[in-house]
């Protein structure tokens, strides 16, 4: 969301150089962007890149998918990022205490 409120704000001001505007689609989408992101994309890529680097069996990591939907959410309870990993197989959150790192991740950047 950081990256698309970013890229709709240049957007909108460079056709605003050129006396123009975004459709309402854009604009509809550049405000729900602004509302919904709580970081800025600097912070975002940040968090990304932390959660690049947490390990989900010990040796694979989190995939691109749900690393993205983590930065998006910015789970703040265990359950949260249980629901995330929902249909993951093959990954014990309990076992592998990783729900506890993300939280850690996230609560940094919150």
């Amino acid at each position: 969301m950081a990256e698309l409120n970013e890229l709709l704000q240049k957007e909108n001001e460079k056709r605003a150089e050129m006396g123009l505007e975004l459709n309402a689609i854009q604009k509809s989408a550049m405000e729900h962007a602004q509302k919904v992101s709580v970081l800025s994309k600097e912070q975002t890529d940040a968090l990304i890149e932390e959660l690049r680097g947490i390990k989900i069996d010990g040796e694979n990591p989190i995939p691109d998918d749900l690393v993205y939907k983590i930065a998006d959410i910015l789970p703040k309870y265990k359950n949260d990022v249980r629901a995330i990993f929902y249909r993951v197989r093959g990954v014990n959150l309990e076992e592998s205490k990783i729900d506890d790192e993300i939280i850690d991740i996230v609560a940094k950047y919150i």
